[in-house]
């Protein structure tokens, strides 16, 4: 009858330490996060640009909803 004892035969060279939950939480959040870069940069030759580009149209929508007029917004009847 064989044992497997961990203090016979080096066993313990075998045995694979896990880390603790918070670092492999930190670790699975990391490999996400790599792979959700590269699918959005697939294809594109260069980033940075598309990036800016990006920046920018945000920036111009959000200066055009700022500079028109709030509060009604329809046509204006005039009682007269």
């Amino acid at each position: 009858m064989g044992m497997c004892l961990p203090c016979l035969g080096g066993a313990a060279d075998d045995v694979v330490v896990t880390p603790d939950p918070e670092t492999k939480r930190r670790q699975l959040a990391e490999a996400a996060e790599k792979r959700q870069k590269e699918s959005t940069q697939r294809g594109i030759k260069n980033p940075e640009a598309v990036e800016k580009k990006k920046k920018k149209q945000e920036e111009m929508e959000k200066q055009a909803m700022s500079t028109s007029p709030s509060g009604s917004g329809g046509l204006r009847w005039q009682v007269g």
